[in-house]
């Protein structure tokens, strides 16, 4: 047995991926937190131990994300461009052409060629307005677990429009409409459609569809799980919006996929 390690050192959470040829043979995530090299070499070890394996089978590492150079061990520090490219054109058997990541506190969109080339990529990293973040403040408002996002927005009557682009604001637009009496689920449900609004500007000529037709729009981070966000991105952009499966995985998978020659025909962090 000969296992590849991605680690994706992110800004809300640790990501560790071992994977065995292309399959991914163990995944596990623990909360960013000061130490974050310690955290990420337990959650490496413990998933070794899973496997009934130990650092004597590992034949790489690698390491992504904002905290990549924290980790000093890693064989490898790459960007986090290349790493969504090659686990998110992988796992969707090569099918990707284009990918929204939704990260703690960023979005990126990256732009595929039939080879899983990045071609172009667009990143919004100065506000943390339809991030991973902003979801967290707001099921903190709400006192509502992220978990039951997706089915309270199913259960929304009443179309209200949340307008602020800030995180700021929005917390404070938010706690206007809870003190106007609008329902949770109507503000929820607001909130998707605020961010499927801000990543479709994100995305500029892409929102049209016609890359879409090409190979798809794939969507991962850690909200994809939301459904209601899937849903509020494909009304806002008139088209299918896939999820990758284990979203919050794809570029930790990504990174340990490196390893492989197979890299090199991906953007260098020279070119970021």
């Amino acid at each position: 047995m000969s296992f590849k390690i991605g680690l994706d050192l992110g800004s809300t959470a640790i990501k560790a991926a071992i994977v065995e040829g292309e399959r991914l043979a163990w995944h596990g995530v623990k909360a960013t937190a000061p130490g974050q090299e310690n955290l990420a070499e337990k959650l490496m070890r413990e998933g070794l131990a899973a496997l009934g394996a130990g650092m004597d089978s590992v034949s790489g590492i690698v390491s992504t994300g904002y905290g990549k150079k924290l980790f000093s061990s890693a064989d490898r520090h790459l960007d986090e461009i290349t790493s969504n490219a090659l686990g998110a054109f992988a796992r969707s058997g090569g099918e990707a052409r284009t990918v929204v990541n939704v990260g703690g506190q960023d979005l990126k969109i990256l732009t595929l060629d039939h080879l899983g080339n990045v071609t172009d990529f667009k990143m919004n990293d100065k506000c943390a307005a339809g991030t991973g973040r902003f979801f967290e403040l707001a099921a903190r408002i709400l006192d509502t677990p992220l978990e039951e996002f997706a089915g309270l927005s199913l259960d929304s009557k009443d179309e209200i429009e949340i307008n602020s682009t800030c995180v700021v604001f929005a917390e404070s637009e938010i706690v206007s409409l809870l003190a106007r009496g609008v329902k949770r689920e109507d503000v929820i449900k607001a909130l998707h459609c605020s961010v499927a609004r801000r990543i479709s500007g994100l995305m500029g000529p892409c929102a049209s569809g016609f890359l879409a037709s090409e190979g798809g729009i794939y969507l991962d981070g850690g909200p994809a799980k939301n459904s209601g966000l899937v849903s509020a991105l494909e009304d806002e952009l008139l088209t299918e919006v896939r999820v990758l499966e284990l979203p919050q995985f794809t570029v930790a998978y990504g990174a340990a996929l490196s390893l492989d020659s197979r890299a090199e025909i991906f953007l260098k962090p020279e070119d970021l």
